[in-house]
């Protein structure tokens, strides 16, 4: 039997950046990554004790329960405003900051990636996983990761690149 704990020291961090780095808020991608290891202690008698093992497990069930929660997501209808009770719009408390403008523009370039780039960039740039583990997430060789993930970096650049200081 494994032990989750020491796995969970090890992968929740990278799991989480990756998450957030993909598009979700970190509130959510500490949900979802309580219910990965909630998934991953369930199964803890079937699973082998090899970091690498485990860990492509645990990006496989968020990845899915992403794709689910997203799913479930498009039946939520969203407003442009909010109003009060006499159906007078309500300002902001205040104005969004430099980070929150930089995290927002973030999110929309990477939304802009091509979903292969932009899991490859992730898994490796966030997650930190290496390039042998990442081809055998993906199902691909390695040249190919690789490949990928310069792609990306090409694409964020020119996305992002009046962000950069001339």
């Amino acid at each position: 039997m494994i032990d989750i704990e020491e796995h969970y020291k090890h992968i929740a961090p990278r799991l989480t950046n990756w998450l957030v780095a993909s598009g979700s808020s970190y509130h959510e991608a500490c949900d979802l990554v309580q219910n990965v290891f909630l998934k991953l202690w369930k199964m803890r008698t079937d699973l082998r004790d090899d970091v690498e093992a485990v860990s492509g497990l645990a990006y496989t069930i968020a990845r899915n329960l992403r794709k689910n929660q997203a799913r479930d997501d498009a039946h939520i209808t969203f407003v442009d405003e909010i109003k009060d009770e006499n159906d007078v719009p309500v300002a902001p408390a205040q104005s969004p900051s430099d980070s929150e403008y930089l995290r927002d523009r973030l999110k929309k370039a990477f939304a802009k990636l091509p979903p292969v780039l932009r899991d490859a960039y992730t898994l490796f740039q966030i997650a930190e996983l290496p390039i042998h583990e990442i081809a055998r997430q993906t199902g691909v060789t390695e040249n190919l990761v690789k490949v990928r993930i310069f792609r990306a970096k090409q694409k964020l650049r020119e996305l992002l690149s009046d962000l950069q200081d001339i």
